[in-house]
């Protein structure tokens, strides 16, 4: 289903009407599992304030069931796969993972997820990982879309997909091995988990060095990374209280907040239904053509520039030269 790898959130304002309140029509585009776990908390609260909310969702669904959210309305389109189908795998799936959590006993479960981005790792760094993940005593659950390693321990579960804010919400959660994305950061850091940050690209260097320098996450480098890196990681995070005991520092910083997140991200959606698109947030970037924006405009002024300074430096020269010839040849007959 492709409608999984379009983007997070797609939130169009198709009319907007006004009566007593804000009142208006709202169409969405969500993606699958935890992104619609998290959106339809904020659509469920536009439901109650009056607002008509329309949801695209391909006919077969995990998450996006029409019997589930009443003061909705659902908009279909036809897939390949059935919905039967889907509900049997996620069924058996939910109780798997329960059951291998509970199983964990007083040592806990690591949560391990660089994301739907990684899916070419190399078998070397995959048996490396899953060496490091079987020397603990703590059960695993890793979302791995690759080759199953060899190095692979019986304390250790693969999943192409994880219940990834479900999981750390769970009380026997003790670490999080995370690539460092805004969504699974905020979520640790909403449940107070310590974090192993393997940060690959983009802004998740940044994220993971501001855990770090807060005393809540070790860092390692995913190019150099070995299999006694992450075990001495894992030990450090999961043995030293300090690392749990920052982590629910910022969690607390995070909870302590005057106004409510749902709140918050429903004044900012009727803010933009209020002020018809609410243009004056808009970056000014909009306003330009492609070439302006690509800066081909000031770049070929550049290069023209240049390139007249070429060239009247060498047809000065050209002409200094010559005028030396011409003097020269004039001595010489003298």
């Amino acid at each position: 289903m492709t409608v999984k790898w379009m983007s997070v959130l797609l939130l169009l304002q198709m009319s907007c009407y006004f009566k007593s309140g804000n009142c208006g029509k709202i169409l969405v585009w969500p993606m699958e599992y935890s992104h619609w776990m998290n959106l339809k908390t904020i659509l469920d609260e536009l439901v109650q304030r009056g607002h008509e909310v329309t949801v695209l969702r391909p006919s077969a669904s995990i998450f996006l069931d029409p019997r589930k959210s009443p003061g909705l309305k659902f908009e279909s389109f036809p897939v390949s796969i059935s919905k039967d189908d889907l509900d049997k795998v996620l069924t058996t799936l939910v109780d798997e993972m329960e059951d291998f959590v509970q199983s964990s006993g007083e040592h806990g479960v690591v949560v391990f997820s660089l994301g739907s981005m990684v899916s070419n790792m190399s078998e070397e760094k995959a048996n490396a990982i899953a060496w490091a993940l079987a020397q603990i005593p703590q059960k695993v659950i890793w979302r791995f879309d690759g080759k199953i390693p060899n190095t692979l321990g019986l304390n250790t579960r693969v999943y192409k997909w994880l219940p990834q804010n479900d999981l750390l919400g769970h009380p026997k959660t003790k670490a999080f091995i995370t690539h460092g994305g805004a969504n699974g950061m905020y979520e640790a850091i909403h449940f107070g988990i310590p974090m192993i940050g393997i940060p690959l690209f983009g802004d998740q260097h940044d994220n993971i060095a501001y855990i770090v320098a807060k005393g809540a996450a070790v860092s390692l480098d995913f190019k150099t990374l070995s299999r006694t890196d992450l075990l001495n990681a894992l030990e450090a995070v999961i043995d030293n209280p300090s690392y749990k005991k920052n982590a629910m520092w910022l969690s607390t910083i995070h909870h302590d907040q005057p106004m409510k997140p749902l709140d918050r991200a429903i004044f900012w959606i009727e803010f933009i239904m209020r002020h018809k698109g609410a243009k004056h947030l808009r970056p000014l970037a909009h306003n330009l053509t492609w070439y302006q924006y690509h800066s081909l405009d000031v770049i070929g002024f550049l290069l023209a520039c240049v390139t007249a300074i070429a060239f009247l430096s060498i047809k000065s020269f050209l002409f200094i030269c010559r005028k030396f010839v011409k003097t020269g040849k004039k001595t010489k007959r003298e």
